[in-house]
């Protein structure tokens, strides 16, 4: 296993609770949009196992041409020995990467796709969104549906409608809402979902997709493929 040792170059306050860290891009360091990366803080791995309560398994918000690896994270007020030491990192700083990889790239294959997040869960879509309007074909459409009832919502660069991209970005501010916008997206049985968010977040989108007719094979989770099979067996 390569562990990459990269420096912060940046540090983005994007809402109150909500930093983006701009990592240096080491030499051989690649990805793929919807990509995800163990992040590690220093000294993870001082003794003779890593501790793993410095490591977070997080999306990756950015795209290579963008030059630098983007790690985009709520930092609430009460919070993990992980992320009160992030939050008191400094640009210069460093912090490791290891085990990239991506379980959620675009899948252009003439079909709508939509993603489906909560909060934060948008970080994940970013680079797909990117992806799309950098080269549209083989996608019908993307639609966006996110959840966020604080109203200050990430990225607002990225997640708005743009017509002649066939791209549309929603905001609902509560779980009713949302989840009858889902069924309401649930009618095109030929759609790509792809679902962000915490694990309730998930078994109860996979619920109510499947309820509404659409095939394990159309939701697209950020899980290896054995918590994969097991999300979608539930």
């Amino acid at each position: 296993m390569q562990i990459y040792w990269t420096k912060i170059n940046k540090i983005i306050e994007e809402m109150p609770d909500v930093k983006t860290y701009l990592l240096d891009c080491p030499e051989d360091f690649t990805w793929e949009e919807g990509a995800h990366t163990h992040f590690a803080l220093e000294g993870f791995n001082f003794g003779d196992k890593p501790n793993r309560s410095l490591i977070r398994h997080m999306s990756i918000s950015t795209l290579p041409h963008e030059n630098s690896i983007g790690i985009t994270t709520r930092i609430k007020e009460e919070c993990s020995e992980f992320k009160t030491i992030l939050r008191n990192l400094e640009v210069g700083n460093e912090v490791a990467i290891f085990k990239t990889h991506s379980n959620v790239p675009l899948k252009r294959e003439g079909k709508n796709v939509y993603l489906l997040s909560s909060g934060v869960g948008l970080a994940t879509f970013r680079p797909l969104i990117l992806d799309y309007f950098e080269r549209t074909d083989n996608v019908s459409h993307m639609h966006s549906l996110n959840i966020d009832s604080s109203r200050d919502f990430l990225f607002p660069d990225i997640f708005e409608s743009v017509p002649d991209k066939k791209f549309t970005s929603q905001f609902v501010d509560n779980r009713k809402d949302y989840y009858e916008e889902v069924k309401n997206l649930a009618a095109d049985k030929d759609g790509l979902f792809y679902v962000v968010g915490s694990d309730e977040f998930l078994v109860q989108n996979i619920e109510v997709l499947r309820e509404q007719g659409i095939k394990p094979e159309q939701i697209k989770l950020d899980k290896h493929e054995q918590q994969l099979s097991e999300f979608l067996s539930m």
